[in-house]
């Protein structure tokens, strides 16, 4: 798998109080490409952090409808992956690229 393809697959590291939580149980939070599959996204973690992962399970989040100076907008749905690492694995969140 190219760099260019784990990219597409892997969008970003999900932030938040949950994910933060999750990390210390060996769970890590991804946005991922909406068409992407399990096997794919567990190949692209295992690629580029180089470790092995366990389990991956998905979860598809929609849009909400929300309204700006009383004109109502729509946020855009997305795709994000929980993933568990195998005992004594761990991903450094933080490190600089």
């Amino acid at each position: 798998m190219n760099n260019e393809h784990i990219l597409s697959v892997l969008r970003a590291p999900h932030v938040s109080e949950k994910a933060a939580r999750l990390q210390e149980i060996n769970q890590y939070v991804f946005e991922v490409a909406a068409g992407a599959t399990k096997a794919d996204i567990k190949a692209a973690v295992e690629q580029m952090f180089d470790v092995k992962v366990a389990a991956v399970n998905l979860v598809n989040v929609k849009g909400k409808v929300k309204s700006f100076r009383f004109r109502p907008g729509h946020r855009s749905g997305l795709r994000k992956a929980y993933v568990r690492l195998a005992a004594g694995q761990t991903i450094d969140m933080m490190a600089k690229a």
